[in-house]
């Protein structure tokens, strides 16, 4: 497995404060973006602590998406803090209502967040599946991770997909973040393939447009089986500068533009 960066643009340093890590939809590669994000800010000197707003799909002892994230940047275990989990593999407001368990409270985790966000110099909040997804809808009205951002007033890094659909899922997530008045940090392809077909190819440029600025990064898929040494020389090639790496989005797309048609390749 190696970075799928390729001419290496110049690294900004890494975001500092809060950033909100969601996505077009669940599997999109949440988690390994946040490790990767937060692995190359940590590298940097920076302070790093990880939120997971909600787990659901593991019981009480089981490791989960922390643990990975924990795994793949070494970072201390009193800066990774999970809000709510649940074992029913659902919504995590659906999760929690029929397990008959309380559901996630939205002050509460933002205290969370604000009480870190205090003594570290960048905050990740992993979401759970998308944008929109509850994370509590008793009482009304429902509370989503787009809500969650919007209380912090924190950008939100959003994870796509490659292939056939994404554009879609995409827009929709873009159009409910302006409709909330929160900013989007970037949009980062979270599981490139290793032999992407032509629509992987065609959506990378169709996502800049989207987007109206081009990727903030791609992590190629499979990138969280690597060591925790290997993820972070793959995570700072494959994380724009606006991300603290040292991805060229641009050279990327030249790389992987499409044929002009099915049966001819340049």
């Amino acid at each position: 497995m190696t970075a799928v960066g390729g001419v290496a643009a110049t690294a900004s340093a890494p975001p500092s404060g809060v950033l909100v890590v969601s996505g077009t939809g669940t599997g999109v590669g949440k988690t390994i973006v946040t490790a990767a994000v937060a692995a190359v800010a940590a590298s940097a000197g920076r302070s790093v602590a990880v939120v997971k707003a909600a787990q659901t799909g593991v019981g009480p002892d089981e490791p989960a998406d922390l643990a990975q994230i924990s795994a793949l940047t070494g970072l201390p275990a009193d800066s990774l803090r999970e809000v709510a989990r649940y074992r029913l593999p659902l919504a995590p407001a659906t999760a929690a209502r029929l397990a008959g368990l309380p559901q996630m409270d939205l002050d509460a985790c933002a205290g969370v967040v604000r009480s870190l966000a205090s003594c570290h110099d960048l905050v990740l909040v992993e979401g759970a599946g998308g944008l929109l997804v509850r994370l509590r809808d008793q009482p009304p009205p429902a509370v989503t991770v787009a809500d969650l951002a919007r209380a912090l007033g924190c950008p939100v890094v959003v994870v796509v997909d490659p292939w056939l659909g994404t554009l879609n899922h995409t827009a929709l997530t873009l159009e409910a973040l302006a409709a909330r008045g929160v900013a989007c940090a970037g949009l980062v392809v979270g599981r490139w393939p290793a032999h992407p077909d032509l629509a992987c190819r065609a959506n990378l440029e169709d996502l800049r447009g989207l987007a109206g600025a081009d990727l903030a990064g791609v992590l190629a898929d499979g990138a969280g089986r690597l060591s925790a040494g290997s993820f972070l020389v793959t995570a700072g090639a494959s994380l724009g500068p606006g991300l603290g790496g040292t991805f060229d989005a641009a050279d990327f797309r030249r790389r992987h533009r499409p044929f002009d048609g099915p049966d001819r390749e340049e």
